[in-house]
């Protein structure tokens, strides 16, 4: 299951927005319910509206959604990287996730104390960024002197990853983007540098605000320096105080309460969309009397390997992949009509998986 860390700051909203993800005690009655299955840890289901209409059309008795998991990292303060506040029980957290969520204050509230004392968005990432690519030097520091025996031996695979990592090192001191081939970055995937995971930032907004983002100094000035410098990094406006607010209400109130604030979607269900668009990952479905289930793998996905999400023995045995896409599906109403109609083929082994297929495999084992 893909899972995000969620940081930042204290005071800049981040405890209220993971207990809004996990403590939704209208979850059971939801569509997208969530669930908490340790105190720091919860469960999301990523909204997808094309599996009731799935379950609807094969007439399943439930659906399955595709899910991620959020951690909630205890709160980044500066010189965490040298052991301050939390230090290394932070750091070893968010080393073991796929992706990171920076939650960013961009409200302003005399009320709620900042730790630097004002609000400042773009210094507030600068001193995440700053720390994680600190305690990411440490470690590389640390694995080169490791290596160096074995590179003295002529070790050509300890000096290849010596030298990569001898190319990062003034990339991390000056907190600069990280853009590692597929080749390299699998010969350095066993240390989990935190400085090349995927991000995302939460910039948090007062209620008021959610509507037009962009009014809000901090937001658009933090907008502004992550498109120039970090094109790949999506802002996500979010209101940590909406979602809370959001927990006591049932979902049809909560639409109503977003219409009324002229919001389309919840923070939150933005916020899990973005982590898997993020992660490279998509879903495809299996529809049956049972269930339609949503199944997640990454982008590009080969059939076999999409079969083995659900079951090693699916790929193992892997023969032939039955597929028609949801939207053949829906037009046609029924697996049947759309067979009728040549919308379901067979694929083989070499078969890329698009996002939304509904897929029946055939395997022998």
């Amino acid at each position: 299951m893909p899972e995000a860390g969620i940081v930042g700051l204290p005071n800049v909203g981040k405890s209220t927005l993971f207990n809004a993800l996990v403590n939704n005690h209208q979850a059971e009655a939801a569509n997208f319910p969530f669930c908490t299955i340790e105190p720091n840890v919860g469960i999301v289901n990523l909204p997808d509206e094309r599996l009731q209409r799935l379950k609807d059309i094969v007439n399943a008795q439930k659906i399955v959604p595709a899910n991620f998991r959020f951690v909630d990292i205890a709160g980044l303060v500066k010189g965490a990287s040298e052991g301050a506040g939390l230090g290394n029980k932070f750091l070893s957290h968010i080393r073991e996730v796929d992706a990171i969520i920076n939650v960013i204050r961009c409200f302003e509230d005399e009320n709620v104390h900042h730790v630097d004392g004002s609000v400042n968005s773009i210094r507030d990432f600068e001193t995440i960024r700053l720390e994680l690519a600190l305690a990411d030097l440490s470690v590389i520091r640390k694995r080169i002197e490791r290596l160096s025996k074995q590179v003295r031996s002529g070790d050509k695979e300890a000096q290849i990853e010596s030298e990569i990592l001898e190319n990062i090192i003034p990339l991390l001191e000056e907190v600069k983007t990280i853009d590692l081939s597929d080749e390299d970055f699998e010969k350095i995937r066993h240390l989990n540098l935190i400085s090349i995971k995927k991000s995302i930032i939460a910039a948090n907004l007062k209620e008021s605000e959610l509507a037009s983002p962009e009014n809000n100094e901090n937001y658009r000035g933090l907008k502004e320096f992550i498109s120039k410098n970090f094109s790949l990094i999506e802002v996500l406006p979010i209101s940590a105080e909406i979602e809370a607010e959001m927990t006591t209400l049932t979902l049809d109130e909560s639409k109503e309460y977003l219409e009324s604030l002229g919001v389309e979607e919840s923070g939150i269900q933005s916020l899990i969309k973005s982590a898997f668009r993020t992660l490279g990952l998509m879903t495809y479905f299996t529809a049956g009397e049972t269930e339609a289930r949503a199944w997640t793998i990454p982008v590009n996905c080969k059939a076999p390997q999409a079969a083995g999400v659900i079951h090693t023995d699916f790929e193992r045995g892997f023969i032939k992949a039955e597929v028609v896409s949801y939207e053949d599906l829906v037009e046609y109403g029924s697996k049947v009509a759309a067979k009728e109609a040549g919308k379901v083929r067979l694929e083989g082994k070499e078969y890329i998986v698009k996002d939304g297929d509904v897929i029946e495999f055939k395997f022998n084992v």
